[in-house]
């Protein structure tokens, strides 16, 4: 369903907002995706039964200091990789974007999707390097990439979301959201976003 709801939004959408177009630099603060704090806890080598386990102890967290904690060691997992070669390239790539070299940024996640197609994060770092430049088509493609593999990815289904916003289609918008929230109560901007769209959307056919 995921994969059929992204190929139609890139078909359906003009090809003009899907386009990076260097012109067009939305506000700062509408482009902080979420991402990984930059401290991460060490965690086990039992990655899936892990995760299953973080992931029912976000939903339940009792307040946001617990579900941030909670948060960071999914995130430590996910950045998880057997590879050595796909971690520094990952590093390296981090440290372009943060110094605004996205060229090179691209150049070395393309190497790190090439060689492990299956890390998740690699394809998730891809996407939000896209959104950034304001390739919105090929940043879909990637997003569609992480959810095929991992579907509770709150970050990637809240960097659709903010696509979905930026292209004028709230209602896919608030959809995406609402999910990221089911899994991630405690994201931050995400409520209100989905209050206002909640308004919005569901205020329309009134």
């Amino acid at each position: 369903m995921t994969a059929i709801l992204l190929s139609a939004v890139v078909i359906a959408a003009p090809v003009g907002a899907l386009a990076q177009d260097p012109r067009v630099t939305p506000p700062k603060e509408q482009k902080k995706l979420p991402e990984p704090p930059s401290k991460l806890p060490k965690v086990g080598a039992d990655r899936t039964r892990g995760l299953d386990f973080l992931f029912g102890a976000l939903k339940a967290a009792p307040d946001e200091v617990s579900a941030k904690h909670v948060e960071a060691r999914i995130w430590a997992l996910w950045l998880q990789t057997p590879s050595d070669t796909a971690a520094l390239l990952m590093m390296r790539a981090k440290a372009a974007m943060d110094a605004q070299q996205m060229d090179v940024a691209l150049k070395l996640l393309d190497a790190v999707v090439k060689l492990r197609p299956d890390y998740v994060e690699a394809w998730n770092r891809r996407a939000t390097l896209h959104y950034l430049r304001n390739d919105y088509a090929h940043s879909l493609g990637d997003i569609e990439q992480v959810l095929v593999r991992e579907p509770r990815h709150f970050g990637a289904l809240a960097g659709l979301g903010m696509i979905m916003q930026d292209l004028g289609d709230e209602k896919r918008a608030l959809d995406a959201f609402r999910k990221a929230l089911a899994i991630n109560p405690y994201l931050e901007k995400v409520p209100e976003l989905v209050k206002t769209l909640s308004e919005k959307v569901e205020g329309r056919d009134i």
